[in-house]
């Protein structure tokens, strides 16, 4: 193994290993959202880091495949328009013209590229929401939204992903010839309703495929802070 190699190894280890001390608990995660694209020979980096964290309670981690690098050579086996206009919210609610990848958001606020693993980890540190924010709450088949002073109307977000590890080999573009793996892939992102402060109630639908995990995110507007997360 070359020193870089063992670098890198140890660097996503760590990022890893992180304690739940360095970000919030498993009943409030650091949510981290990756948008690539397995047609971007920028993205492995950030890909990797985002699987090195996939497994933490502390962090729920979702990797977003967007359309726009479809035209160049390969077309993402995962991605879709929905994600892609996610990216896009963030981008408009941030104030930015335009959207590129690999890109990071943690928390709907901290923006950074993801293909380093201390920078990530640094992120995840200090754009940690801590115990902040409405409950989250699921039985019965619905999620409820507890009551608290909201700054802003709230979207309530059900995010379904795949935590199994795909290994995609790419045939073509940028990435022809490797083989990407791929974690906590999102599969659907629906909108469940709005939160304004009241309690709120949403019936949660069925999942497509019994394999996938759900999420609920809550979410200042379409692009904004989150200030609530929870796996159900």
């Amino acid at each position: 193994m070359t020193r870089l190699r063992l670098i890198v190894t140890l660097s996503l280890a760590a990022l890893a290993a992180c304690s739940p001390a360095d970000a919030a608990d498993a009943d409030h995660p650091v949510v981290v959202e990756l948008f690539q694209s397995q047609g971007c020979s920028s993205c492995p980096p950030a890909n990797a880091n985002l699987n090195a964290i996939a497994g933490r309670p502390d962090v729920l981690a979702l990797s977003f495949s967007v359309t726009y690098w479809d035209r160049l050579g390969w077309k993402d086996t995962f991605a879709h328009p929905r994600f892609t206009q996610r990216q896009w919210d963030y981008a408009k609610a941030g104030g930015r013209g335009n959207v590129s990848t690999p890109q990071m958001i943690v928390n709907g606020r901290g923006v950074l590229i993801g293909h380093r693993p201390d920078e990530v980890a640094a992120f995840i540190r200090r754009f940690d929401r801590g115990t902040s924010g409405p409950t989250v709450a699921y039985g019965n088949g619905r999620i409820r939204v507890g009551a608290m002073k909201a700054a802003k109307p709230a979207t309530v977000w059900l995010v379904r992903y795949d935590s199994r590890t795909h290994n995609v080999p790419i045939r073509a573009g940028e990435n022809g010839g490797r083989t990407l793996p791929h974690k906590n892939i999102v599969r659907a992102l629906d909108r469940l309703g709005r939160w304004t402060g009241a309690p709120a109630s949403f019936a949660l639908p069925a999942s497509p495929d019994p394999a996938w995990r759900g999420a609920v995110i809550v979410q200042q507007g379409s692009g904004g802070p989150i200030i609530a997360a929870r796996r159900i």
